[in-house]
């Protein structure tokens, strides 16, 4: 019978879908534009390289290395592997879903067990610090002070989810034979790179071209997945359904002194970040501080655009998602609790402005690291070019590969 509702649900749920699409073809057309631009323009030039080279790690050995090194380390803190300080640094630095395509990877090659693999899913998925200070900072909020706040909070967070989530299913490990204990060894390491590259003798240009292309195949998946709910987010708005959700939210908000004009916002965000902390940083009856609490909770819970493009990932090593789906909420508590916290002490005792308007004086802004801001815009100025040449390599990989078949 539960089968049946679910049939039900999911038909009514495309059936309607089908018709918004049909009722306002413009509207989805501009929001399917504006997710295939960010996608173009920053999500394929920026991840592409840190997929590839995460690639070329695992395949010489490396991975394999830092694992026996970072044992130490990852083995009491989060309950994983030493290879899982690799996913960590890596998700950290490129940004959703990284973690959870070396997460996968590395189950795959079976560096992990399953229930390590959905421990470390769980904390290795984040937001990189250069969508955090250029785009949403000192893009949205013009506020690179901000930065800090939301970054030292988002990542403090993560860590307390991994910290948490190193519990999960100890039940079912305990009735596995015990492992021998382990005694950290600079040698070990390194033989255990060496005994990685015997397993896998491959050339370096096979490797590459490898590495090229299920690279290019996973940002194509992540590209689909960006203009998908570009368009849901849309329609959502168009036929009042984030207008009725908010209104549910009130109660909740008020519960928390927000203001109700955060509500549509929220629920933007809920489904894809990017829009929704741009739309946040445009309300004008919140604080600062209340804006900046919303913004580190979405920004940590991800959005269902990034859980579906992990979901698809995970789904692909029968790796479980609701973990990661758990994890998401905790993290994004976590996130607004400690910008609550932080706020004081990092913000408006060092940068005492205009709380209300959030604006900062012009000199202030100059004197103010902006590397990241001028990453971002670079990233914004080549992208297309990169993710343009990226492609045609990846034809002609696939070409090559179907000539070699034959």
């Amino acid at each position: 019978m539960r089968d049946k509702w679910n049939t039900i649900v999911l038909a009514a749920v495309v059936t309607i879908f089908a018709l918004s699409l049909i009722r306002y073809p413009q509207q989805s057309l501009e929001a399917s534009i504006r997710g295939l631009n960010m996608w173009w323009e920053v999500v394929f030039p920026s991840l592409l390289p840190f997929f590839i080279v995460s690639e070329l790690l695992i395949g010489v050995g490396v991975v394999r290395l830092l694992g026996v090194l970072l044992e130490p380390l990852m083995r009491p803190l989060f309950n994983v592997p030493g290879v899982g300080g690799f996913v960590w640094a890596m998700g950290m630095a490129s940004g959703y879903p990284s973690g959870a395509k070396l997460t996968a990877r590395l189950y795959q090659e079976k560096q992990l067990s399953l229930i390590e693999a959905e421990r470390l899913s769980t904390f290795t998925n984040s937001s990189n610090p250069l969508f955090i200070f250029g785009a949403v900072s000192i893009g949205f909020f013009h506020n690179p002070h901000l930065g800090i706040i939301f970054a030292l909070s988002h990542y403090i967070g993560n860590v307390l989810v991994g910290i948490m989530m190193r519990f999960h299913r100890t039940r079912e490990e305990k009735k596995r034979p015990q492992t021998k204990p382990y005694t950290f060894s600079v040698r070990s390491a390194f033989h255990a790179l060496h005994e990685t590259r015997l397993k896998n003798r491959q050339p370096l240009g096979k490797l590459l071209g490898d590495a090229i292309r299920s690279s290019v195949q996973t940002l194509l998946m992540i590209g689909g997945f960006i203009i998908l709910f570009s368009v849901i987010n849309k329609l959502l708005y168009l036929i009042h359904a984030t207008q009725y959700i908010a209104q549910l939210l009130q109660h909740a908000f008020s519960l928390f002194q927000l203001p109700k004009e955060l509500g549509i916002p929220f629920i933007s965000g809920i489904f894809e970040i990017t829009l929704g902390s741009q739309m946040i940083s445009e309300v004008n009856e919140a604080s600062l501080l209340q804006k900046a609490v919303v913004t580190s909770f979405i920004l940590s819970f991800g959005g269902f655009s990034v859980q579906a493009q992990v979901a698809s990932i995970l789904s692909e090593a029968n790796i479980r998602f609701r973990p990661f789906f758990v994890a998401r909420i905790l993290h994004g508590m976590f996130s607004a609790f400690f910008t609550y916290v932080l706020w004081a002490p990092l913000y408006v005792r060092t940068h005492p402005v205009n709380e209300t308007k959030g604006a900062v004086p012009t000199f202030l802004v100059k004197q103010a690291p902006l590397w990241l801001h001028e990453c971002f815009q670079l990233l914004s100025k080549y992208g297309p070019l990169v993710t343009l040449l990226s492609l045609c390599v990846y034809i002609m990989l696939l070409n090559k590969k179907a000539v070699w078949k034959k």
